[in-house]
Formats: C-alpha cells, sequence, structure tokens
C-alpha cells in the first residue's frame, strides 16, 4: 500500500551499533491519520525505528520523511511528533495541570493560555477535574492520560507510544486500549504503537508491521497477519499459530509447502471427518482450561509433531493427559508459508 503523501516513511533505513543491526534496511509508509503499530519481541528494532522517528537517535543509512520532510538534522523538538513514554515521565513536584502545560512552558507560551490549552487537553482524556492534583494521587490509569495530554496539548500530527500500556493491570490495559483507538478516531492523528504484546497490537490497529532481527517480516491489516502469515516467525509469533511441515500439510491434502494452522481451527471429531476436513489420530499430553475455551496440547500419532487446539470450554470437560481423541483439519484452514522465518 503506498500513500499520496505519507505521515511517516523510511527509506532503506539501518541502525547500526557497532556490529548489531538495531534496523536493517527498513522500508516502511505511515498514512496520516492511521493507527500504526510496530510489534516484535525485543531486540526487534522496534523501539530504534520509534526514536529514529522522534530524533532520539539518527540512523546510520537511509532517509526518514514526516510529512514530506526529511528528517536528517532536525532536533526533537522541531519534528511534528510527540512522544508517551512507557514509565510516562511526568514531573512528581507539579500538578496534573502543570506537567500537561510544561511543553507549552518551554515553548514561551504565556501561563493563562497555556492552562487553557492544558486543560482542554485534559478534557479530551477525561481528566478534567484532576487538574490540581499530583501524579502520586492517580491511578496508573489516570496517569497514562495524563502523559497523553501531555503529548497532545503540542498538537502534534504524528503521536509516538512507547508501550504505554505496559505497567497497566490486564483489565486496565483493556479498557485503555479502547479509549486509545476512540481517541485516535476523533482527533485523526496518526499514532505509531510500539509493543510487544500481539493483543494489543491486533485490536487496535489499521495496520500491523511485524519486526524480528531488525527487519520488517510483514506489514498488514490485523487480519490479513493473523490468518495470512508470511511467515514461519509471524505465525508463531502473533497468535502462537501450529506449523505444519511441507510432508504433514502434502499427507493432509493441503499445500505442499510449510503451513501455518491455527488452534481455534482444528476440531474434535467423534465420526468421519466432515468433506473438507482431514482426520489425523493424536494423544493430549496437556490439557488447560481458560475461561471460555480450553487449551490441548498433542501428540499426532506416528509423526514428531505437537499440536495446540483451541476448542470451547463446553466441549471438552472430560478431556486429560493420555487420552486419544481425532482432530479434524479444515483443510481451508492450511496456509501455505514462505520458508523458516
Amino acid at each position: 500500500m503506498t500513500f499520496a503523501a505519507p505521515a511517516v516513511r523510511f527509506r532503506a533505513v539501518t541502525r547500526h551499533f557497532g556490529p548489531v543491526k538495531a534496523v536493517d534496511g527498513v522500508d516502511l509508509e505511515i498514512a496520516p491519520g492511521e493507527f500504526f503499530s510496530m510489534l516484535g519481541p525485543s531486540g526487534s528494532g522496534k523501539t530504534t525505528c520509534l526514536r529514529l522517528i522522534a530524533g532520539f537517535d539518527q540512523p546510520s543509512s537511509g532517509e526518514i520523511e514526516i510529512f514530506g520532510v526529511a528528517s536528517a538534522g532536525v532536533p526533537p523538538y522541531a519534528r511534528a511528533v510527540n512522544t508517551v513514554f512507557q514509565d510516562y515521565a511526568l514531573f512528581p513536584h507539579m500538578n496534573v495541570l502543570d506537567n500537561v502545560a510544561y511543553g507549552l512552558m518551554v515553548r514561551g507560551v504565556g501561563k493563562r493560555e497555556r492552562h487553557a490549552k492544558a486543560a482542554e487537553a485534559l478534557a479530551l482524556v477525561k481528566l478534567g477535574q484532576h487538574g490540581d492534583r499530583k501524579p502520586v494521587q492517580l491511578s496508573g490509569g489516570q496517569r497514562q492520560r495524563v502523559a497523553l495530554a501531555r503529548a497532545l496539548v503540542n498538537q502534534p500530527r504524528v503521536l509516538l507510544l512507547d508501550e504505554p500500556l505496559g505497567a497497566l493491570d490486564l483489565k486496565l490495559r483493556e479498557e485503555m486500549q479502547v479509549e486509545l483507538k476512540a481517541l485516535q478516531r476523533k482527533l485523526g492523528t496518526a499514532f505509531v504503537f510500539v509493543t510487544h504484546d500481539q493483543g494489543e497490537a491486533l485490536s487496535m490497529s489499521d495496520r500491523v508491521a511485524v519486526f524480528n532481527e531488525g527487519k520488517i517480516v510483514q506489514v498488514g491489516p490485523p487480519e490479513e497477519i493473523y490468518e495470512r502469515p508470511r511467515t514461519e516467525f509471524v505465525a508463531r509469533f502473533v497468535g502462537g499459530s501450529n506449523v505444519l511441515p511441507a510432508a504433514v500439510a502434502r499427507g493432509l491434502g493441503g499445500p505442499d509447502a510449510p503451513c501455518s494452522l491455527r488452534p481455534e481451527a482444528i476440531a474434535l471429531l467423534t465420526g468421519p471427518a466432515p468433506e473438507g476436513q482431514a482426520a489425523l489420530s493424536a494423544v493430549i499430553e496437556d490439557a488447560q482450561y481458560h475461561g471460555a475455551a480450553r487449551r490441548l496440547l498433542v501428540a499426532v500419532a506416528g509423526a514428531a509433531l505437537r499440536l495446540a487446539v483451541s476448542i470451547p470450554a463446553g466441549e471438552g470437560g472430560g478431556l486429560g493427559p493420555g487420552q486419544a481423541v481425532t482432530l479434524g483439519i479444515p483443510l481451508s484452514a492450511l496456509w501455505p508459508m514462505e520458508g523458516a522465518r
């Protein structure tokens, strides 16, 4: 996908730290108003790319443009971006209103005007009544909102978010995912979100770039990344897919290639396989209850292959280790991949 005027464009960008290639030949375009996530494990290059956009670091080679303007030599404060950090970096001695207004104060905006703009930003993140409080008096989710308001008060054209939900508990993290996406839609600002959590990336993003070893291995809409992984790495990292060797996929009647098979696509059969499905005999090695679903780890008979199977919780109440089962594998669920990485 290409855009007439990308919010952010990378052209063959690299960043080396001695012999280590933290970013290795990245080409990327992010559209204005897009919620774009950079997803990958620690050390994959995603945070380095965010720092390069922000201006906290410089590429070893290649070019970065922000709304068509080359960023080389442009300091962070002169770029049309702002950053929300993982630890929020709020000033403990300042109240919430002054924390939000701090960037405007540095730019020389008068007190009355900067406080008015800070109050508007706080109202935007639903903290309009908390301006006189200190950060220590707020919950983790409220501090996260203050950090958002502080970044938004300068009206950046691109908002960079460096794993901002990582310190929150699960319930609050899920609530903030909804609020962040709603806020992004309302503002129409390009959000660039860095995370190692595939659930966050899939639930909020318009597109996701999956990073590994300094490279982008796949970029596309969340549904495409999840359902049609290009490589084994993407299949395993995003959603924990099963990877079937080419010989196994071919023996089932599927493609002659390594294939991704999502755990939830596999059924437990009590009779012959329906049309369009292949049957596999297996033995349960482990069974876990996850509330809405049960997660089984099974060993396939006659093959050095273990598969994860996810079934509705009500279907597997009596199943446990050592029991034999027959798996139904929909041939349409076998997605061929390019290769091992």
